[in-house]
């Protein structure tokens, strides 16, 4: 009952619940409930594919005013060649490549991805952010610790 697991589960599932992160809090009892169902089989099916089907989810939400004729492709159109335009477009192409950076960063070091979701927390609480995800963390994280190798010469 008192495994290292979940113990950690129920810690950050009550962070989460102090921070008012529903994603945080959410994760973590879905995960005590598949530890305590015997269902940790699903464990590498949600390890494998779960940034996939939460990627999925998210770009299905951001899409949903094209499909509801909200945004019409005139205005898209109009709208690419503005300097927000042309920022957002630079940023989204940076933040996917910080994404990929941050998977490569998370899959080598599993061990940060606590330390990833009490920063989250922490930028909740603190700052009023709002929980995106783990990889747009582990990107900045894994910039940061480009700065110190380059700086310092630090990570190896």
């Amino acid at each position: 009952m008192f495994s290292t697991e979940n113990v950690g589960l129920l810690l950050l599932l009550v962070l989460g619940l102090w921070a008012r992160s529903n994603l945080v809090a959410s994760s973590a009892a879905i995960l005590l409930a598949i530890r305590f169902t015997k269902l940790t089989f699903l464990y590498p099916v949600l390890e494998r594919r779960g940034v996939e089907i939460g990627l999925l989810f998210l770009t299905l939400a951001m899409l949903v005013p094209f499909a509801m004729g909200q945004v019409q492709v005139r205005t898209i159109w109009h709208t690419l060649w503005t300097v927000p335009g042309v920022l957002a477009l630079i940023g989204g192409a940076v933040a996917t490549n910080l994404n990929g950076h941050g998977v490569g960063l998370l899959t080598d070091h599993k061990e940060l991805m606590v330390s990833l979701i009490v920063g989250s927390i922490v930028g909740i609480v603190v700052w009023g952010g709002i929980p995106v995800g783990p990889l747009m963390a582990a990107g900045v994280t894994y910039v940061l610790l480009e700065v110190l190798r380059w700086i310092f010469h630090f990570w190896r």
